[in-house]
């Protein structure tokens, strides 16, 4: 028994599948495991990777906090902002990292210096998780994959 999962971001839906097998959501408390049956959970989300598993597939998301409904049929990710680990390029996440760094550097006000820390986080979350290596056997399947 599959699961259907929805990915929508404030910009646009991102991934509608009725066929995955299981979900990994970055919690705000911790990484939570979602199965076919789950007990419905409302939680919000951290800034992390959402993994969802497709037989051998994973179909990996960069989120950046959010909401999550999850229900025993059907788990919907409202995320602030995402995008598809597939879509990441390293370079402009590292020159993102460096303008985030310079510019923490020049002594912005409370509120800039707040904005600039988040900018950097999400940068350095993206970096990272584009790095990780693929589990043994499973490949990414890029949402072109799709067409």
């Amino acid at each position: 028994m599959p699961i259907e999962v929805q990915v929508v971001s404030r910009a646009r839906e991102l991934y509608s599948t009725e066929n995955a097998d299981m979900v990994i959501i970055p919690g705000s408390e911790g990484e939570m495991g979602v199965l076919p049956g789950h007990t419905p959970v409302l939680t919000t989300l951290a800034f992390g990777e959402l993994r969802i598993i497709e037989g051998e597939d994973i179909i990996g998301f960069v989120v950046y906090g959010g909401v999550v409904d999850v229900r025993p049929s059907k788990v919907v990710v409202l995320a602030d902002d995402a995008e598809s680990v597939a879509e990441i390029d390293l370079d402009e996440v590292e020159a993102a990292r460096q303008r985030a760094q310079q510019l923490m550097a020049e002594s912005p006000t409370e509120d800039q210096r707040w904005q600039i820390a988040q900018e950097l986080r999400r940068a350095e979350i993206a970096a990272r998780i584009q790095r990780r290596r693929i589990p043994s056997g499973a490949r990414i399947r890029s949402l072109d994959d799709e067409a």
